[in-house]
């Protein structure tokens, strides 16, 4: 398993503790694979229930190959040669200062990843793009890119392509990060939602 980053859960660094609460509200909300900003992003992951609201906060998972599929033949050939840049501060970066921010980018290098993933098995083709961390796409103008994303998001988020996990303590649930894309319904506030992870080291995408 990768490990967990500088958020690893104490004396194993490979589970990482996704909490939700008052004072954290709605962890995950926007549709992602998981640590895209690595050149060697997660194969898979893992997610354990550890505290699950009364009400609401199911993870609805996406098929990004179904998502690509779906879209036009004239958006696909657009964007089938096209590269994003992941970075890692992206989603975080509001919490942190300029030298902060700099030295997690150190740390975490943003990534360069191909717009649409090849999955190495199966050879389907996904969007892998995400909302968390891709910052842009290469390329194209800026205001180009941020319309790409928001397009290639929307079809992630079409209801057609998604499967809804509800919750018990103790579920697990694992997935491919090569071709699936979740996120969590922001529906149990003020509730608490706590959930464990761990990621499958991967390889780099093409």
């Amino acid at each position: 398993f990768a490990r967990g980053g500088h958020v690893g859960l104490g004396e194993y660094p490979e589970i990482l503790r996704i909490a939700s609460n008052p004072e954290k509200e709605f962890a995950a909300v926007i549709w992602h694979s998981d640590v895209t900003w690595r050149e060697e992003p997660s194969l898979g992951s893992i997610l354990r229930g550890v505290v699950i609201p009364e009400t609401g906060g199911d993870t609805c998972f996406a098929s990004a190959a179904a998502a690509y599929e779906l879209l036009p033949d004239e958006i696909k050939s657009q964007i089938d040669d096209l590269h994003a840049i992941h970075d890692f501060t992206k989603s975080i970066g509001e919490k942190f200062n300029d030298e902060e921010r700099r030295e997690l980018q150190e740390k975490y290098p943003p990534a360069r990843h191909p717009v649409v993933r090849t999955h190495p098995e199966t050879g389907e083709r996904s969007i892998y793009t995400n909302g968390y961390h891709t910052d842009y796409i290469e390329g194209v103008s800026p205001e180009e890119s941020e319309k790409l994303l928001a397009l290639l998001e929307k079809a992630i988020m079409s209801p057609t392509v998604q499967f809804r996990l509800k919750w018990e303590v103790d579920t697990f649930v694992m997935w491919d990060n090569r071709s699936a894309q979740h996120a969590v319904a922001a529906d149990f506030y003020p509730d608490e939602r706590i959930v464990e992870r761990v990621t499958i080291i991967g390889d780099r995408p093409f």
